[in-house]
């Protein structure tokens, strides 16, 4: 599946039906990029905030281990080449339930806690998503306090 995604994605190849990936493969990519770039929010991504994002990708997508692997190597690709975040979380805005942008929310913060250190970057970054997924401060502070609940 993902080896379709990243001949597609990459554009050597149009996939069987002339398109590129399917809009759950886009945003899954999308929330790939998103949790890689609260990885990087304070410019040092550990082995713990990477292997965090795997597992994170693993269970929301139900995915195994390799293709976890396979998606975040497509993120840290398209995360890359990005500009801004605005088009991965306009794609999760078209595509997710407001829960569903809410546990996106809530891994960015787990994530960010990992290390047992919220930066000034960090807390910029889950602010600005926040806002880019259009959920409410409430949404942030409560994802906020699940996350640090389920890291502790």
């Amino acid at each position: 599946m993902l080896n379709f995604i990243k001949q597609t994605l990459i554009g050597r190849e149009p996939g069987p039906t002339g398109g590129g990936p399917d809009e759950e493969d886009r945003t899954r990519i999308a929330a790939g990029v998103i949790l890689l770039e609260a990885a990087h929010a304070d410019h040092e991504c550990t082995e713990d905030e990477l292997n965090h994002v795997i597992d994170t990708l693993r269970s929301d997508f139900n995915l195994s281990q390799k293709l976890a692997e396979e998606l975040l190597e497509l993120a840290h690709r398209e995360r890359s080449q990005a500009v801004d975040l605005f088009e991965f979380t306009n794609l999760i805005n078209n595509e997710f339930s407001k829960d569903e942008k809410k546990m996106v929310l809530e891994a960015v913060w787990r994530i960010i806690h990992i290390d047992g250190l919220i930066e000034k970057h960090e807390d910029h970054f889950a602010r600005k998503l926040t806002h880019l997924l259009r959920l409410t401060h409430k949404d942030m502070i409560d994802a906020k306090l699940k996350a640090r609940k389920k890291i502790e």
